[in-house]
């Protein structure tokens, strides 16, 4: 069996245990007593997989496996963890661990386990090649666009998370684009050609929530002619999404929980139970756990939606996917439009990616399509806000106007310190002063001789 195993102990005897077993089951290993020895071994394509123990000195399991992540997002960790560690390890593998392992554990276990995380390794490099040969994404990355560091984790999560029946708690901000989520982890599910129904929990009539929700029967109320299936029961086979989750009331929050626990749903005016086939997914601008904590949603109701939770990030954690969006919505919105779509120079790249942005993508978009139709983008800047430094607004003007222009030409050097009017080595010292990373703008092709 073929595969590169990097395995992390503190306790020598046990290294040396699970490194016979793997070794004698054709896998090559590398073992350490020091986990940051073997951060030196990782590189982004590492041909393999990282075994590590969660209680070990200086750098434990979950540190080493967010530093693996910062390295390769898709490099999977598989966790060894004792007794009393196995709260943390599921946690971990909400945050992205591959699999964990409870000690003691059998040899075969642990061969099993590292055979399918090799496997996964294996089949996500060859397709890793194979985008790359035919020079296209995949449909996530065209979904859900941006490369930055938090986005592609969030599509590795979502790639591991999409195809399970697991139900799902989506964070993020107003317009960072937690419904699009949301429609692509069914789009990856097995339910995929089965129905979609998304619920705005805050837009619906206080006195018809229950109805709307669960249905009714004939008679069950004033007004209840014939009976009517709730959305819940339009959406058999498919996913329910509950968009803004926080806005049920308390007691419609109590019947809800009962859905989810036990996947039935009674109609007002009836008795019979009927079966409900569905996967939940459910949204909420914050946190929900200070919402627990003052009493206004249900600890019960969380912990039963909260499976997985998916943070999606709002743009101002990743400015460097700024102008790559606002291109492509750009384009979008010209073919709308019926338009050619306007050019964009590095300068207004720059200034584009300069902007707060604080309603996200949602915002960028609007921008976008205003810009196509020829309405000039207002200026940045408001009221009441706090000065800045003459020499911290310059530097921010030069890093954005850089980061424009790589945009424009695709991560491209040369083309980049032309149009600017630097040199190669002013170009190279300026990308290292403000801490961009060519590679986040394109193809590095080419830059080598620059």
């Amino acid at each position: 069996m073929n595969g590169r195993i990097l395995l992390m102990d503190d306790d020598d005897d046990i290294r040396l245990a699970l490194t016979q077993a793997l070794d004698l089951a054709g896998f090559t290993v590398e073992d350490f007593s020091d986990a940051r020895s073997a951060l030196d071994l990782v590189s982004f394509g590492f041909p393999g997989i990282i075994v590590t123990d969660i209680r070990m000195p200086g750098l434990d399991g979950l540190s080493l496996m967010n530093r693996v992540a910062e390295i390769d997002a898709e490099i999977p960790v598989v966790l060894i963890t004792g007794h009393g560690d196995v709260q943390l390890a599921v946690r971990a593998m909400r945050e992205g661990a591959h699999d964990f392992l409870e000690k003691p554990f059998q040899t075969e276990q642990l061969i099993e386990t590292a055979a399918r995380a090799m496997e996964f390794r294996r089949v996500l490099l060859e397709n890793r090649v194979l985008r790359a040969a035919a020079g296209q994404a995949d449909d996530l990355e065209q979904r859900l666009i941006g490369r930055s560091s938090v986005m592609v984790d969030l599509r590795r999560r979502m790639r591991t998370i999409g195809p399970t029946d697991a139900d799902v708690l989506i964070v993020g901000e107003t317009g960072v684009g937690k419904e699009v989520v949301a429609r692509a982890l069914h789009g990856l599910s097995p339910r995929a050609s089965r129905p979609f129904i998304s619920i705005d929990c805050a837009a619906l009539p206080a006195s018809l929530i229950e109805s709307e929700l669960f249905g009714h029967e004939a008679g069950a109320f004033a007004g209840a002619m014939r009976e009517r299936y709730g959305k819940l029961e339009h959406a058999r086979g498919g996913t329910i999404l509950l968009d803004g989750i926080g806005s049920l009331p308390l007691d419609v929050q109590g019947k809800f929980l009962r859905v989810v626990e036990n996947r039935v749903v009674t109609r007002l005016g009836s008795h019979d139970e009927r079966p409900l086939d569905v996967r939940f997914m459910a949204t909420s601008r914050a946190a929900l756990e200070p919402e627990v904590a003052a009493g206004r949603f249900r600890a019960d109701l969380l912990y039963r939606l909260n499976v997985v939770t998916l943070a999606v990030p709002p743009l101002s954690e990743r400015r460097e996917d700024i102008p790559l969006l606002f291109t492509r919505l750009l384009r979008e919105a010209a073919g709308r439009y019926r338009c050619e779509p306007p050019t964009l120079s590095p300068r207004l790249l720059g200034e584009i990616n300069a902007r707060p942005w604080p309603g996200n993508v949602r915002e960028l978009r609007n921008a976008a399509d205003r810009y196509a139709i020829g309405v000039a983008l207002q200026p940045a800047g408001g009221q009441g806000e706090e000065p800045v430094r003459l020499a911290d607004q310059v530097s921010e003007f030069e890093r954005n106007v850089i980061a424009g222009a790589l945009m424009a030409h695709g991560g491209k050097l040369k083309p980049v310190y032309e149009s600017l009017g630097l040199s190669r080595k002013s170009l190279y010292e300026k990308l290292r002063k403000y801490g961009i990373d060519k590679s986040q703008f394109g193809t590095d092709e080419d830059n080598t001789g620059d």
